[in-house]
């Protein structure tokens, strides 16, 4: 088995999720401003191997101006966008991201560690913040699942949720 396969378990995270949606709620239990803006749009994939890719756009993003845009624009891409890639390993209801590369250079070398719950065909991923404007937060992503994926093992939790494609 590759490293940072573990298996059944793994199997049921195994593929393409497609992000649904994502909130957050503030540590009084509060709807908090969404995480990634109104109608972001993501992709998060695990591999049989042990690799995890995570994209995420937030929504309203806007095009670049001609020659690749203004330095604000530009800016504002990245400002707008997250993206990483690692390992991951899975135990009971958590999963860890080990982070190898990353659109944001101090998410390298760290664990981001998640819980996941699995409800019919998606997956809902959750954590809570420790910095910046959001701190003591906790977020939601809810992701589907492929067409024609058919999930047989299925844990209840609570979280993000991102359907599988």
């Amino acid at each position: 088995m590759a490293e940072g396969s573990v298996g059944d378990e793994n199997d049921k995270l195994v593929g393409t999720w497609k992000l649904v949606s994502a909130s957050s709620k503030t540590s009084k239990g509060e709807q908090g401003e969404p995480p990634y803006g109104l109608g972001p749009a993501g992709f998060l994939t695990y591999t049989a191997d042990g690799r995890v890719t995570a994209r995420i756009s937030y929504g309203g993003r806007k095009a670049l101006s001609a020659a690749g845009g203004t330095l604000e624009e530009q800016a504002e891409a990245f400002k707008t966008f997250l993206a990483y890639a690692g390992r991951y390993t899975m135990a009971g209801d958590k999963v860890t991201h080990t982070i190898e590369v990353s659109s944001i250079q101090n998410y390298v070398d760290r664990n981001l560690v998640r819980s996941v719950q699995f409800q019919d065909d998606r997956i809902i991923i959750g954590y809570a913040t420790d910095a910046g404007k959001r701190k003591n937060s906790n977020r939601r992503i809810d992701m589907a699942a492929p067409p024609g994926r058919h999930l047989t093992k299925c844990t209840r939790w609570s979280g993000f949720h991102f359907p599988t494609i």
